[in-house]
C-alpha cells in the first residue's frame, strides 16, 4: 500500500515538503554517512541463539494474539486490481469499538493461511459504531494473502486482530482557522485511510483551501470516484493525477510523489 501524506500549511508560510502521517510510527533511519562507518560483524553462536530465541518469541506472540472471526458482508471490484471489502463485526462489539480514529489499521488473516495482511481501515469509525462494519480497499497482488482475500465470497470467514495505531494526528491541524490550507496526497490503494479521514470530518468546510492530490496510472485504476462528489461537498477539492492517461484526458498528468517522514 502506498504512503499517504497529510500536510498542514499555516498561511502565509511557503509550502514545505509533504509529510506522511501514515508512516509516523516508523523509526528514523541512520544517515548514510553513519551507515558507511558501521562495519559488519560476524555473529558468534550465542548471538545466533539469542536471535533465534527472539524470532521464536515473536512467533509465539503472533500465535497467541487475540483474533476475532468475522464474515465477509460485501466483496466487489471497484477498480482494476482493487476490491472493496466489508467485514461484519456486529457480533464483536469490543472490536468495533476499538476503531476510534481515521488512519488506524489491523491485521487480517485467512484460516489455514499462515501469513496475515496489514490493512488500513477505509471506513470512518462511525460506520463501525452504527453498523458494526469495517470496510477496506484491497489491492490484489499475485501470490499474496491479499490475492486470496480478494478471491473469497460473501459469508466466508476471516480472522481480525485488534485495531492498531494512533491514527492521524488531527489535533495538530486544529483549529481550522489556524491551518486554513491543507494538502493531502495519496496514490493507489493508499487512498484507504484518506477516505476514512475525509468521511470522519476534520473541519474541511471551515478551511479556505483543502486539496487531495490522488495519483493513479489511469482512471481504471482509481477507486472511489463515486465518492468524489460527496467529498467535494464536504470541502475537499479532488485533484486526480494520472501517470499514464488516455489521449482524451485533460486533467493533471504526472506522478504524485510521496515521502516517508513526518514534520
Amino acid at each position: 500500500m502506498s504512503s499517504n501524506l497529510l500536510l498542514p500549511l499555516p498561511l502565509p508560510l511557503p509550502v514545505p515538503s509533504p509529510a506522511a502521517i501514515h508512516e509516523q510510527l516508523s523509526s528514523p533511519l541512520f544517515p548514510m554517512s553513519i551507515l558507511r562507518r558501521l562495519a559488519p560483524r560476524r555473529l558468534t553462536s550465542p548471538h545466533r541463539r539469542r536471535l533465534s530465541s527472539f524470532a521464536a518469541a515473536a512467533a509465539v506472540r503472533q500465535d497467541t494474539a487475540a483474533w476475532t472471526q468475522a464474515p465477509l458482508a460485501e466483496i466487489e471490484p471497484v477498480a482494476e486490481s482493487l476490491f472493496h471489502i466489508s467485514i461484519d463485526v456486529s457480533d464483536s462489539l469490543d472490536l468495533a469499538a476499538s476503531h476510534t480514529l481515521p488512519g488506524q489499521y489491523l491485521q487480517l488473516r485467512i484460516p489455514e493461511v499462515e501469513k496475515p495482511s496489514f490493512l488500513a481501515i477505509a471506513s470512518p469509525p462511525s460506520l463501525a459504531a452504527s453498523r458494526g462494519a469495517f470496510e477496506f480497499l484491497v489491492k490484489s497482488v499475485a501470490g499474496s494473502t491479499a490475492e486470496l482475500l480478494c478471491a473469497l465470497k460473501r459469508g466466508d470467514v476471516v480472522e481480525l486482530s485488534q485495531v492498531m495505531g494512533k491514527g492521524f494526528a488531527i489535533d495538530q491541524i486544529d483549529p481550522p482557522e489556524k491551518y486554513p490550507t491543507l494538502l493531502i496526497f495519496a496514490t493507489g490503494s493508499g487512498i484507504s485511510p484518506i477516505r476514512s479521514l475525509i468521511e470522519s470530518g476534520f473541519g474541511a468546510n471551515h478551511r479556505s483551501d483543502v486539496r487531495l492530490y490522488y495519483g493513479a496510472r489511469n482512471l481504471k485504476r482509481m477507486a472511489y470516484q463515486d465518492r468524489f462528489k460527496d467529498w467535494e461537498s464536504s470541502g475537499v477539492t479532488i485533484v486526480p493525477v494520472l501517470s499514464q492517461p488516455e489521449n482524451s484526458w485533460s486533467g493533471e498528468a504526472g506522478y504524485v510523489q510521496v515521502s516517508c517522514c513526518f514534520c
